[in-house]
């Protein structure tokens, strides 16, 4: 057990290495270290059995996609379970952004449970951002568009976690319904 805490706080530090000149897009412009760890919090709590590797990939899961890591250094880092679900939860990045996003819905039913689980605490985290400290140029439409999208993409998964799907139910209705 002690060999997985030492994993997890690995992993926890080199997210932050990878991240360190990353902000979050709302007001506060909190790092994007906190992000990580939110998800990886709620991914720990969720879950009924120890993890360690699903934890480690929630840490992990933005590292590709906006930190420049390749699959290779994962799978070298922390092994190909860790690297197979940071992958299934990475985006494109070559793609359009309109394209990434129908694709997240499309492909949701399609990935394993451990990684809608990752997915799942990923939208809350989003979604609680958002609802906390809004991006200064999003205004209410542009808000209340990306928690719709994010309701299809949570609605699609095929096994979501019961827990957090209640969890996403609850900030959903915080969502403010008039501008």
């Amino acid at each position: 057990m002690n060999n997985n805490l030492q994993t997890i706080l690995e992993a926890a530090h080199y997210a932050a290495e990878k991240h360190a000149n990353q902000r979050r897009k709302g007001a506060a412009a909190e790092p994007y270290v906190n992000h990580l760890i939110d998800v990886a919090r709620m991914v720990s709590s969720a879950i009924s059995e120890p993890d360690p590797n699903l934890i480690i990939a929630a840490l992990l899961h933005d590292s590709v996609e906006d930190a420049g890591v390749t699959p290779a250094e994962l799978t070298e880092r922390f092994g190909p379970d860790v690297a197979g679900l940071v992958m299934e939860v990475t985006d494109d990045k070559s793609l359009p952004k309109a394209e990434r996003k129908r694709l997240q819905v499309q492909t949701a039913p399609l990935k394993s449970p451990r990684a809608q689980v990752i997915k799942l605490a990923d939208k809350i985290s989003n979604v609680r951002s958002i609802l906390q400290s809004p991006p200064a140029d999003w205004d209410y439409e542009r808000r209340k568009q990306y928690f719709a999208w994010a309701k299809e993409v949570v609605a699609a998964l095929s096994s979501p976690n019961p827990q957090l799907l209640a969890e996403f139910d609850r900030i959903s209705r915080d969502f403010p319904r008039d501008a």
